[in-house]
């Protein structure tokens, strides 16, 4: 077997979201200030930097004033500053707003911008390109490599070309090897090797499990005179029961374009909920539906979000590297904000990295990183918003009333900490618990399809390659997913990727499993009950290519 060539680097940083290029763009500014040379290389799966990110997204330019502090100056896409918070409980038909001298602290968004997190991310890349990081899209990091005393020594990328029946094809290339002094891993929410070095480093060790939710997201161009750029309204309550975890987001960008989403929490326990379904049902309450009369839909796409808090993140290093932003789980769920959590802990990491570089000997582990992160406002804010999604797990009314009494009594500060107890695959009951919910048939103008959606969202993979959502079990989808849910895949996934297929008499189910459609959001990774699912990396440049989500 021909050998794959190795490229060497100070340090490699696998995804070009918010966290990864806050590191690179630290570490490179660090070296400039002390003439020192520091190799920097990101690896980005997607097509180009930003084709894989969606976020909702208000962003609060706390940690992009440390980082790149002439930012505006420089152009930064950050167009849009939050004009007005409105915050409503929803019924079926009605709506109460919560006056906004009870918002608690986090609800409030003065000062924040409302952004194309995507946009901002191409823009954090042209910065770091202008610093020497040498940044390569399309180049999926497969494989996480070790020296022979354990420690990381890098990661290898995927071949391409490899058929659906795992031989090489005439195209085959072999992927390559990039060593570093310290590798970061910033690949987003439930990063495929942050979870295999989780396990192997034993990183979560008593802490708590990580949570989750899906957050579904639509971009739409509506009608001038009902714009209002800078507006952000947030709602709880229908259509969901009120037993269960979520809520939505509507925000106005510049250009009369809004984003619309839902986040649902995947620890529910109907089976037969989807939250793809609720999405399209939120949109035809009357307080939401008047902004999209006469209005057009740009984009859909979805992601996971980890949304456990400061008792879930684990441990952040490892032998030679370490986890920054989402991968660690660095989201403030109280706030609906990640992206400066994710830029701050980039920095914080690379600042440990720089130091340790500049040693005689380089220590094998980043331990400053963790240290310094205690010390940040970073820690302050995930700890005062520790107690909110513990809270709101325990149903809407409750959990409002709790919340309101820790965010605005205690400011965050009271004497306890409420821990998550259960991984979000252990929640889901039996189908024999519930009955089967009748969501609206979509009307093709405000409400859409699965596949409607998934075709907006510019989603491509290489067909002749092999299936990157692998089963431990091929007998578990039909024998007990199937027999004791009613087969809840097809409906957590929000891109129809998994499909009960049957004879034309109904005999011999089987699960069909359409990848092509999958927009790397991560759900049946997170939510498959048997933990049977386990998305691996597809070849380099798949996936969703959004444009300015």
């Amino acid at each position: 077997m021909a050998e794959r060539e190795a490229m060497e680097y100070d340090v490699v940083i696998v995804g070009a979201g918010p966290a990864g290029l806050g590191a690179a763009i630290r570490l490179k500014k660090l070296a400039a200030e002390q003439g020192r040379e520091v190799n920097v290389c990101v690896l980005e799966k997607g097509s180009e930097v930003g084709a894989h990110i969606l976020s909702g997204a208000v962003m609060d330019p706390i940690a992009l004033n440390e980082l790149i502090p002439d930012w505006k100056e420089k152009e930064a896409p950050l167009n849009a500053p939050v004009s007005e918070d409105r915050f409503m409980i929803l019924s079926e038909t009605g709506a109460f707003k919560i006056p906004s001298g009870l918002l608690p602290e986090c609800f409030q968004n003065h000062g924040n911008y409302v952004v194309s997190l995507g946009n901002v991310v191409r823009w954090m890349g042209q910065q770091a390109e202008a610093l020497g990081v040498e940044i390569f899209p399309g180049f999926a990091a497969a494989e996480v490599l070790f020296h022979e005393d354990g420690r990381v020594k890098g990661v290898a990328t995927g071949d391409m070309g490899i058929g659906r029946d795992g031989q090489p094809t005439d195209a085959h290339q072999f992927g390559m090897e990039l060593h570093a002094k310290y590798t970061f891993f910033a690949e987003g929410c439930r990063g495929h090797l942050g979870k295999q070095l989780q396990e192997k480093f034993h990183l979560r060790e008593g802490v708590d499990p990580q949570v989750y939710g899906i957050g579904l997201k639509e971009l739409w161009e509506i009608k001038p005179e009902l714009h209002q750029p800078g507006l952000v309204i947030h709602t709880a309550g229908w259509p969901l029961e009120s037993d269960t975890y979520g809520g939505s987001f509507l925000y106005h960008l510049e250009n009369n374009q809004v984003a619309i989403g839902y986040v649902v929490g995947l620890a529910y326990k109907n089976p037969y909920l989807s939250p793809y379904e609720e999405f399209q049902r939120y949109k035809t309450h009357p307080e939401i539906r008047k902004f999209f009369e006469g209005g057009k839909r740009i984009s859909y796409g979805a992601r996971a979000i980890a949304a456990g808090g400061l008792q879930s993140l684990p441990k952040l290093t490892f032998p030679g590297g370490c986890l920054v932003g989402d991968d660690a789980g660095f989201l403030n769920a109280s706030r609906i904000k990640g992206s400066h959590a994710a830029i701050k802990s980039g920095m914080l990491a690379a600042e440990a990295a720089f130091a340790a570089l500049a040693a005689e000997t380089p220590a094998p582990e980043l331990l400053a990183y963790p240290e310094s992160f205690k010390s940040s406002w970073l820690h302050d804010e995930l700890h005062r918003a520790r107690n909110f999604k513990p809270w709101m797990s325990k149903g809407l009314w409750m959990g409002t009333l709790m919340v309101g009494i820790d965010q605005v009594l205690f400011r965050g500060k009271a004497p306890w900490t409420l821990h998550h107890d259960h991984a979000d695959h252990e929640c889901l009951r039996p189908k024999t618990e519930y009955t089967p919910i009748s969501y609206p048939k979509p009307d093709g103008v405000l409400t859409f399809d699965r596949l409607s959606s998934v075709f907006i969202s510019n989603v491509n993979h290489n067909e002749d390659q092999p299936i990157h959502l692998t089963l431990k079990d091929a007998s578990v989808p039909v024998n007990v997913n199937l027999a004791l849910y009613d087969a809840p895949e097809q409906r957590y996934c929000p891109a129809g990727v998994y499909e009960i297929v049957r004879n034309d008499d109904g005999s011999n189910p089987r699960l069909q499993i359409n990848a092509q459609n999958c927009v790397h959001c991560k759900t049946c990774d997170i939510k498959d009950p048997t933990q049977n699912i386990v998305w691996v990396t597809p070849e380099g440049g798949g996936g969703p290519n959004y444009p300015n989500m």
